[in-house]
């Protein structure tokens, strides 16, 4: 019995303060159906790291899987892109000035 294609994402890492647990915004563009402005969308979700080896900024790619948890359903697959040391600290500060 074949397994449907699981869902793969890529994006940032905004928070990792849990334990095996790292918050994931993924951005991506669309354009408005009626006015055709390209609108950008973020979307969060939590996915599971298991050796806890992300960083704030970093890039990573998240695969759909089971639930894990009550809001954990994505996997950390792989690292793409580790953030600068001196970087995360601006990128934490710019990700929550817009709210």
């Amino acid at each position: 019995m074949e397994r449907g294609r699981r869902k793969v994402r890529e994006g940032r890492v905004l928070s990792n303060k849990m334990d095996k647990t790292v918050t994931v915004v993924v951005s991506r563009t669309t354009s408005h159906p009626l006015y055709k402005k390209v609108i950008r969308l973020k979307s969060k979700f939590k996915a599971h790291d298991q050796e806890n080896a992300c960083q704030i900024g970093d890039l990573v790619r998240i695969v759909e899987c089971r639930p894990l948890s009550k809001d954990k359903r994505w996997r950390v697959v792989e690292i793409l892109e580790k953030a600068e040391a001196k970087n995360i600290g601006e990128m934490a500060h710019s990700d929550t000035a817009g709210k």
